[in-house]
């Protein structure tokens, strides 16, 4: 099914509109924003515009170039998704393998229209990189150029053996081919090298209004939300549909975050408890589904805290969030996720 429509961002992409019109966009693009905030969406409406034949400076929504795009199936349209490490150890194995691995991320995408995050297990590696090379060297199979989409691109491994990865990158941006635009989005810009962000002009993709996610919440979830679920589906939110999307319909994890949250607050007996039911070593893309839920549930109660004046309670939220924001930085890493919760229960029992 096509990808879902924009919502919200109107005066962001009317100037992007305007500088694809003018054929003044520029070759290399960094959209950046907090998680959630629609990053992802604008870039392939970017993409979508870029390659509509009516040269508008907008998706024209009636060539074939938009309606291949809007079905994530036009052949100069590549999205690079944070994926699992491959398995092979040839290098040529390892790039076929990351090629099959994105075309079942986009796969499973294209069935929902949704853009769905990466969980801490996935990232850039050096294989994805060298496919992105690959494709940018191509002749576009349409007349209108290749653009290049690289998700969540602060998930680039500049470790994974050498800075092999970074470097490769470095040398698309460089010196990009005439033919093609490549557009990163990143929720931490800083967590990309100071070389790659020098490369690339910044476009910031902020929130959008409560209004405007309960205008997206009406048409496009089902059932759609109403009254008082609805309101907490916007506070959640935050003004970020992307969050919204994470969270709809994820009622276990939902149940998990509040059980860790009561938990805290009634000791480390309890908090031990739910630390103990979490697998050590696998499911780490659940453990990071579990933190997004946990985030979302303080969000809401700081929303509480605030349109109430209990400043105490506000700093005490506040303080639980960054902490589960430090956990969840380590989800990728090699960290024993049932050691983690223990932690974050031990570190929400002080601020609970």
């Amino acid at each position: 099914m096509p990808l879902l429509p924009v919502y919200g961002h109107e005066s962001t992409l009317g100037a992007l509109a305007s500088s694809i019109a003018a054929g003044r966009f520029p070759q290399a693009v960094l959209l950046s924003g907090p998680s959630g905030a629609g990053k992802q969406r604008v870039a392939l409406w970017l993409a979508q515009a870029l390659l509509c034949s009516e040269r508008a400076g907008r998706p024209c929504e009636r060539c074939a170039d938009c309606k291949l795009a809007a079905n994530l199936a036009h052949p100069d349209l590549h999205w690079f998704l944070p994926i699992a490490r491959p398995k092979a150890g040839d290098a040529a194995k390892q790039v076929d393998e990351v090629r099959d691995l994105l075309a079942e991320a986009v796969t499973e995408r294209r069935s929902t229209g949704r853009w769905s995050p990466s969980d801490g297990t996935t990232g850039h590696w050096q294989a994805s990189v060298r496919l992105l090379q690959r494709i940018a060297a191509l002749t576009p199979f349409r007349d209108r150029g290749k653009v290049l989409v690289l998700g969540d691109a602060e998930r680039l491994v500049v470790q994974d053996a050498n800075p092999e990865a970074a470097n490769a990158l470095l040398k698309v941006l460089e010196e990009p081919p005439a033919d093609t635009t490549l557009i990163l989005t990143a929720a931490e810009p800083r967590a990309l090298l100071p070389t790659i962000r020098s490369r690339v002009v910044p476009i910031r993709i902020g929130r959008v209004s409560d209004d405007v996610v309960r205008r997206f919440a009406a048409a496009e979830l089902d059932p759609a939300p109403h009254g008082a679920a609805l309101e907490r589906m916007v506070a959640a939110a935050d003004g970020r549909i992307g969050l919204l999307l994470g969270v709809e319909g994820r009622t276990d994890l939902a149940e998990r975050a509040r059980d860790l949250l009561e938990a805290a607050a009634e000791g480390p007996v309890r908090w031990a408890e739910v630390a103990l039911r979490q697998p050590p070593w696998g499911a780490r893309g659940e453990f990071a589904g579990m933190l997004d839920a946990v985030a979302v549930e303080l969000q809401a109660r700081l929303a509480k805290a605030a349109a109430s004046g209990d400043l105490t309670r506000l700093r005490r939220t506040l303080a639980a969030l960054a902490r589960v924001e430090t956990v969840r930085e380590t989800v990728g890493s090699n960290a024993n996720p049932q050691l983690a919760l223990a932690e974050l229960g031990r570190d929400l029992e002080r601020v609970a």
